[in-house]
């Protein structure tokens, strides 16, 4: 297994077979979950789909030949209950996108909202925590397993008109970058990818602006592919930046500085 340093390059080949792989996908009626769902499907992985859209929920697990479960990735609870139903219906777990999340909706200061803060950190951010915790145990049956999380370019980067959004996805990063390495040793792969702007129900809002701004839209199954490169690779404790027009890869964090020297008496 590769540490983040040189995680680069370590996609798989064309046609990498997940043939024997379980994957659940949250968040997966719509948007990057549907696509990376297809996509898991098409490599040969069993998928169990998770979302509280039980019909779009549905209509993804029938085309992948999958199951559906409906899940609040912000309960505990509910993550432990969906592993379980993994492991009954389909033997355990050996990949999963942590893919759920919402916009935030308001900024901090006339416009918050104590609810939809609570909410978007309960499905951006818990729904990435408490999916971990719910997945270790079954992986590590598994002799390891790879779990990805849904960022953000908004986890890489100041984002001033959305300070809590990017406050979650940067904690995100955080987790994935200390979780990768903490990890290693239980062969239990952890890595994030990054979309800029890409298309999903999370960008409906924004949809005005970016026409009118010609900032081009990352097709979903962009975002698919390079799930499947990571999760068919053997690098761990990366954030994959998907930006249009550049072809992903893991983001290079420059080191903090060291302690400098001491001041003078």
């Amino acid at each position: 297994m590769k540490a983040v340093e040189s995680a680069a390059g370590t996609g798989p080949s064309d046609g990498a077979s997940l043939e024997g792989k379980v994957a659940i996908v949250t968040g997966g009626a719509g948007g990057l979950g549907r696509a990376t769902a297809l996509t898991l499907a098409e490599a040969g992985a069993r998928v169990v789909v998770a979302d509280l859209d039980p019909r779009g929920g549905r209509e993804v697990a029938e085309a992948v030949g999958g199951h559906f479960r409906a899940c609040d990735v912000s309960d505990p609870d509910a993550n432990r209950a969906l592993v379980d139903f993994t492991v009954e219906q389909c033997g355990g777990v050996d990949i999963a996108l942590l893919n759920a999340g919402v916009a935030t909706g308001c900024g901090l200061g006339e416009d918050f909202d104590l609810a939809r803060y609570r909410r978007a950190m309960g499905a951006n951010l818990d729904g990435v925590v408490f999916g971990t915790h719910a997945l270790l145990p079954a992986m590590r049956a598994r002799g390891g397993g790879a779990i990805v999380a849904t960022a953000s370019l908004a986890g890489l980067a100041a984002v001033p008109f959305d300070p809590l959004y990017a406050a979650n996805k940067h904690a995100v990063v955080g987790l994935a970058r200390s979780l990768g390495p903490a990890l290693a040793s239980e062969n239990v792969r952890f890595n994030a990818v990054c979309p800029g702007f890409a298309e999903s129900r999370i960008i409906d809002p924004l949809r005005d602006m970016l026409a009118e701004q010609r900032l081009p839209i990352i097709p979903a199954q962009v975002v698919a592919d390079t799930v499947l490169r990571i999760v068919t690779g053997d690098g761990t404790g990366a954030c994959w930046f998907i930006q249009a027009g550049r072809d992903p890869e893991p983001f290079r964090f420059r080191n903090v500085p060291g302690p400098g020297e001491p001041a003078a008496a």
